[in-house]
């Protein structure tokens, strides 16, 4: 080969290369994702609201759209999945333990769709599970509950009656007997069945039972129904404590604070994962230290936080981050210690 030729071939391999190089950083196509909200809804200013939230800023910050559902009950949640699931989505975020069934039978039939499911372990090499440590976020809540509370009487109103919501409720009390050991909680329960999470009425009808018996500071993790529970605590000069999503804005100043549950992060990165082909299968435990739960202290609150509840707060946050603090699960010891 003389040296016009090899100048040439050169030049060949140079643009072959450009052209190889320009395809393999073309743009990926975009993945079609899908979330499934439990029979609490979207819009329940709570635990939907947060999973959608994270869903929002995903499409915000990638222009990328997907596609919103609800199932109202178990059965549904099959068909709706089942129906999302034809249509070769990448992804689908179940909102919600009640779906934990419809999950493990649709990955099954679909291996080619993935699915991430928040608050439950659903068994599939397409699935994801993410649980949150709800009992360290609700010892904080419990231990502020405390702190503030004339009465030494602190109130907890949970929606469905299960393991779930026991376990903030046993979170709860151990920060609270942390902030007063001789604080008293009292503890009811909407409802045995889903609709247990669309009873505001029942939840504000609880509350001010609680209030009778000189309770003066309320905890709801009851969903929609929990609206009832803030609601009354505000027109009867309690105060109450939000939950899942920062709740604080609700009702300013009788707000003491909100137990964030950050399933909008988890829905974030579910996407995101999908997105930039790192997403995995698996179990995912977030509690304080992952960024998974907190309480909130903001403008809403700031009046009702004392200086002194904060800095407790946040060391007892701290030494349940190191571990010198270990707040038990009641879904792992199958009861409470307090």
């Amino acid at each position: 080969m003389n040296l016009k030729q090899l100048t040439k071939t050169i030049a060949a391999l140079c643009v072959t290369g450009a052209v190889v190089s320009t395809a393999a950083a073309a743009p990926i196509a975009a993945p079609k994702l899908a979330i499934v909200y439990d029979a609490g809804g979207k819009f329940d200013k709570s635990f939907n609201q947060s999973a959608s939230e994270g869903a929002m800023r995903f499409k915000k910050e990638t222009n990328i759209s997907y596609i919103e559902a609800q199932a109202s009950s178990d059965t549904q949640a099959e068909q709706v999945m089942r129906g999302l699931a034809r249509k070769k989505l990448d992804l689908i975020a179940a909102i919600g333990f009640s779906q934990t069934q419809a999950v493990q039978k649709v990955a099954k039939e679909f291996p080619n769709v993935r699915f991430v499911i928040i608050d439950s372990v659903a068994q599939g090499p397409n699935i994801n599970s993410v649980m949150f440590k709800e009992e360290e976020g609700s010892y904080l809540v419990g231990m502020a509950a405390s702190i503030a509370s004339k009465s030494k009487k602190v109130g907890f109103v949970g929606g469905m009656d299960i393991p779930l919501i026991r376990a903030f409720a046993c979170g709860y009390a151990q920060g609270a007997k942390a902030g007063n050991p001789k604080t008293e909680v009292v503890q009811n329960m909407v409802g045995t069945t889903s609709a247990a999470w669309n009873d505001p009425a029942k939840g504000g009808e609880l509350a001010r039972a609680q209030f009778d018996r000189g309770v003066d500071v309320v905890y709801a993790v009851a969903g929609g129904s929990g609206m009832g529970t803030l609601q009354t605590a505000k027109e009867k000069g309690k105060l109450g404590i939000g939950v899942d999503s920062n709740q604080n804005y609700l009702y300013p100043g009788t707000m003491l604070t909100s137990m964030v549950k950050r399933v909008d992060i988890a829905i974030y990165d579910a996407f995101s994962q999908i997105k930039n082909g790192s997403w995995k299968p698996g179990l995912a435990y977030k509690g304080i230290k992952e960024g998974g739960v907190d309480w909130v202290v903001d403008k809403d609150n700031r009046a009702v936080v004392s200086a002194d509840m904060e800095k407790r707060v946040n060391a007892a946050r701290t030494d349940i981050i190191s571990g010198k603090i270990k707040v038990v699960d009641y879904r792992a010891a199958n009861s409470c210690p307090i």
